[in-house]
């Protein structure tokens, strides 16, 4: 297709990030609202981290299965049926009871996501022709700005309203994805080589090994810091509503950086940018635990810019080793990637309940340290997609 839209790209790109917008936003739900969530269940900060880490297991791990799922049946099912699911089933959690009522809840939506991000990716790099970095930064740090937008969205109102009205949220999403599911393009079947085997992804194991670990550790250190900071913010003296604008500010600005990484990575390379942009996100992620809390939300958005601004170019550089299963690379170094990531957020609660949330928190400041290690090993570069772009029409 020759018809392009805003900044050279596909329409159909825009259309899709308008979808994940919608998804991410509501998969953010969950921390901004364990400061209620905590009393209203008496949690402890361990067994809050492990409900964070269900929710990303099935958010993110799970994308595993729903990417090869795509890439050998109906991609377009997935794309539409995900965010649905997504929207409704956690707009009921102030609805539970109980920590396991809780668990579902979370578990349910949280599939919703893994079905639907998978084959989205897939198919914005197939539409992106050359500017694959600035096509997935569209598409990604579209999700960065809905999962930003979350706290100021929906913490005010249940905060408010009380818990028990929290199925209300589900309005404005339902009645967006109204509209932007119906801009879903049609999506082809794969055809047989593009499907994933294991044996496609081998001759690429050694940079998709490293990858996947720098993607990992990366994870764990921004799911730790978004999921306490909202805690540690109001026992400073913030109120939820404050707590959650300080954590929109740092989950915007994170957006922001995949937004400048992209473009970035198409013209210096991705490996470059991965290296220093980890590396220079330390001291800003080290130094925000031991500041008041407008030094703190300064800091932790400055870091997570940083940080953050590999995200895209993860997916996008990943796509280049291989010539087949788009989708499952994609969900190898998105869901499954992030959920392994996760992992360590019931090991960072433990820690906090232990040693304190700063303490806790500087120390996770300098894991990205380690992800650069594995990321200097990466192939050099400009990542320009070794996949080839199929010309059969997707619309």
């Amino acid at each position: 297709m020759k018809e392009r839209s805003w900044f050279g790209l596909h329409p159909s790109i825009w259309k899709i990030a308008s979808t994940h917008i919608v998804v991410d936003a509501y998969t953010n739900i969950y921390a901004p609202l364990l400061p209620l969530l905590i009393p209203h269940l008496n949690l402890s900060l361990k067994a809050a981290g492990t409900l964070a880490m269900c929710f990303q297991m099935a958010n993110s791990v799970s994308q595993l299965g729903f990417g090869t799922l795509a890439d050998r049946w109906r991609p377009r099912a997935l794309v539409i049926a995900g965010p649905l699911l997504t929207v409704i089933a956690l707009s009921f959690v102030g609805w539970a009871g109980s920590p396991l009522m809780l668990g579902l809840v979370l578990v349910l939506g949280g599939l919703g996501g893994a079905a639907f991000h998978p084959p989205a990716a897939a198919l914005v790099y197939k539409l992106a022709d050359h500017r694959k970095g600035l096509a997935m930064s569209a598409h990604l740090s579209g999700g960065s700005l809905g999962f930003a937008a979350a706290p100021v969205l929906f913490a005010p109102f249940i905060a408010y309203m009380g818990l028990g009205w929290s199925p209300l949220i589900m309005i404005p999403g339902l009645l967006a994805l109204s509209w932007t599911l119906r801009q879903v393009p049609p999506m082809q079947r794969p055809e047989a080589h593009e499907r994933s085997t294991w044996a496609t992804l081998a001759p690429a194991a050694v940079p998709l090994t490293l990858l996947y670990f720098t993607i990992v550790l990366r994870t764990a250190t921004t799911y730790g810091f978004m999921t306490f900071a909202p805690t540690l913010l109001t026992r400073q003296g913030l109120t939820i509503g404050e707590a959650s604008s300080a954590v929109s500010l740092y989950l915007f600005a994170s957006g922001i950086g995949g937004l400048i990484g992209g473009p970035l990575s198409d013209r210096v390379g991705p490996r470059r940018i991965i290296v220093w942009s980890l590396v220079a996100a330390v001291p800003f992620m080290a130094m925000a635990p031991r500041l008041p809390p407008a030094g703190f939300t300064a800091m932790l958005a400055i870091g997570g810019l940083l940080l953050q601004s590999t995200l895209p170019i993860s997916v996008t550089f990943a796509q280049t080793f291989t010539t087949g299963g788009a989708a499952t690379v994609s969900s190898l170094m998105m869901g499954f990637a992030w959920g392994m990531g996760s992992l360590a957020v019931p090991l960072i609660g433990a820690g906090a309940d232990r040693f304190g949330i700063e303490r806790t928190l500087t120390a996770l400041a300098f894991v990205p340290l380690l992800a650069a290690a594995l990321a200097w090993g990466l192939p050099r570069g400009t990542g320009q997609g070794a996949l080839p772009i199929d010309d059969r029409p997707i619309l």
